[in-house]
């Protein structure tokens, strides 16, 4: 009697995992792509702070003004390197994004600034308008243009040596 009622337990039983297993994928699988593409655009955002910071960091010690020291920047910007050539580091980068600003092209704010020890110039370098696109869309990166999301403004100032 024991082994009879035992086998009618389990067939009520058998297909509860199934279920089970598809209750859960159905949340399991868009919550583990989502933190996999808001990782991808974090690492995108990164990119984009350090590529801002490596050109800011080599105009800071070039003279200002020179437009040849400028488009090196944003090579390096876009780039990563001090030629514009090869693969850029994130899709969808271009040197229109990156614009500089110096002691020269932007002298009220960016020349002869007071300090507390004198008197400095700035350089800031920016990127504008870069555009995060999943590879799955997803509704958290939906905005009302469609499946991306603009990063806001990326900017870095570090003071210019020269």
């Amino acid at each position: 009697m024991r082994i009879l009622a035992r086998s009618r337990t389990l067939r009520r039983q058998a297909g509860t995992a199934a279920i089970e297993l598809a209750i859960l994928a159905t949340v399991l699988v868009p919550l583990t792509l989502g933190v996999t593409e808001l990782g991808r655009a974090i690492y995108q955002y990164n990119s984009l702070i350090k590529a801002s910071r490596d050109a800011a960091r080599y105009l800071s010690g070039q003279a200002p003004g020179d437009a040849t020291d400028i488009a090196i920047a944003q090579c390096l910007a876009v780039y990563g390197k001090r030629t514009c050539s090869g693969t850029t580091l994130l899709p969808g980068l271009t040197t229109a994004m990156v614009t500089v600003c110096d002691s020269v092209s932007c002298a009220g704010t960016h020349a002869n600034q007071a300090t507390g020890s004198g008197v400095i110039n700035l350089v800031t370098v920016t990127i504008t308008g870069y555009t995060f696109t999943p590879v799955v869309p997803l509704p958290i990166f939906t905005n009302l243009s469609g499946s991306t999301l603009t990063f806001s403004d990326i900017s870095t100032t570090m003071r210019q040596i020269l």
